[in-house]
């Protein structure tokens, strides 16, 4: 009906606002009162510990898209601000340093010794964390451009996981526990209330909540001034400099919004499994998050959402749980989970090979990819200046006519020169 058309802009943050409420009620009300095997069956192939998970991965992806998809800077560091929004986790909701006895609105006892913030707040400090290290890491690598961008994150995102590997005796100093980690983090408070490690019903809300708040930033910094000046360097960064964009604030600011939504997801990568460990940070992570951008569809938002939420899934649980069936039905002992990185390589050759753009993929992009190449529109350029036949032909026959029949002699052969009738 007319009256109730919905505005194109509207579609899907009304349609990710009703998938998250019909996730929330299937699995508060539908699921625990289904029988025996339809709890087994969602317990087995959608268990809600593996949507939390994937929705720390969607909060991280979106985070990356702003670096990849807005600003075209390749990236492939990013679990850098991941670890970091951690252990900011860990540092200020746990009693790790214990020597101290800071409370505030913490989940944790009065009594406990040790750093016990509020959640809310860390999510808070760990983004500011992170953009300042954002800024901190984009300063003396943005001036440079693409192998050579991605190389000098790549060492950015192998250095900050070892050291805090490796950082339980700076001079003296514990400052992560080394490959310990730090365990446990405080659960989240919500009033006099604390989640515990089974009340994952709410902390999925808390994660969509995140997950919605990362969704519009990056939605509203895309249509403003600075979102038009990411885009500009993504297509052409000379011309953009010509147009009087200031290149490397510009590009700062966008490590530094990406590093936010980083130090968001690992804030609430901490609580979901309960403490940081610096093993759960390594390089594959970038490589995972990057497939994700790239299968969704770079710059889109919504794109890179369903991208996150496929490969997280299939990673945590869709390739064990199809695994673990085969190897029933068929008596094997195939380790699928171990073929991920082979499936995931196979699934980008193919996306590369047929849809560049990807599954969900941004207006803009489709057309650059869809564009003929430049050797291509040289090609069609030469074909244009090139004679056609039929017009050969044509000059032909209008030549005979200007000349005129040949007059046969008396032998009946032709002259050779012949006259004009």
């Amino acid at each position: 009906m007319p009256g109730l058309a919905i505005p194109h802009r509207m579609r899907w943050p009304l349609g990710y606002t009703a998938a998250a409420v019909l996730v929330f009620l299937a699995y508060y009300y539908v699921i625990p009162n289904l029988g025996a095997d339809g709890q087994t069956f969602f317990r087995n192939w959608l268990p809600l510990t593996s949507i939390n998970e994937a929705l720390v991965w969607v909060i991280c992806a979106l985070g990356l898209n702003i670096v990849v998809g807005y600003a075209g800077l390749l990236d492939l560091g990013f679990v850098a601000f991941w670890a970091l929004g951690g252990y900011t986790a860990g540092w200020l909701m746990s009693g790790f340093f214990h020597q101290v006895n800071v409370h505030i609105f913490g989940g944790a006892l009065g009594t406990a010794s040790g750093i016990h913030i509020s959640f809310w707040l860390v999510l808070l400090i760990g983004a500011a964390f992170c953009a300042v290290w954002g800024v901190i890491i984009g300063a003396p690598t943005l001036r440079l451009k693409s192998d050579y961008l991605a190389l000098v994150t790549l060492g950015f995102g192998e250095i900050i996981p070892q050291v805090f590997t490796n950082g339980d005796n700076i001079g003296g100093f514990n400052l992560t526990n080394g490959s310990k980690g730090i365990t446990p983090v405080d659960p989240i408070g919500i009033g006099s209330t604390r989640l515990g490690p089974f009340d994952l019903v709410w902390k999925y809300l808390i994660f969509v909540l995140i997950a919605a708040v990362v969704v519009f930033i990056t939605l509203r910094l895309r249509d403003g001034r600075l979102g038009r000046a990411w885009l500009a360097i993504r297509e052409d960064e000379l011309a953009a400099s010509m147009m009087g964009v200031p290149l490397m604030r510009t590009k700062l600011s966008a490590y530094a919004v990406g590093a936010v939504a980083g130090g968001l997801a690992g804030v609430a990568f901490a609580t979901h499994v309960g403490g940081v460990l610096p093993d759960r940070f390594n390089f594959s992570i970038s490589i995972t998050l990057l497939a994700m951008v790239v299968l969704g569809g770079m710059g889109n938002v919504w794109g890179v959402m369903l991208g996150a939420l496929v490969l997280a899934w299939v990673n945590s649980t869709g390739l064990p749980q199809f695994g673990t069936s085969f190897n029933e039905e068929f008596g094997t002992n195939i380790n699928f989970p171990s073929y991920n990185y082979l499936l995931f390589g196979g699934i980008l050759v193919l996306m590369m090979l047929f849809r560049r753009e990807g599954i969900l993929p941004e207006s803009r992009t489709r057309l650059v990819l869809h564009e003929p190449s430049r050797t291509d529109m040289e090609s069609l350029g030469a074909d244009m200046e090139a004679p056609a036949p039929e017009l050969d032909e044509d000059e032909s026959l209008k030549t005979a006519v200007a000349e005129g029949p040949v007059i046969a002699d008396e032998t009946g052969t032709g002259t050779g020169m012949g006259e004009k009738v």
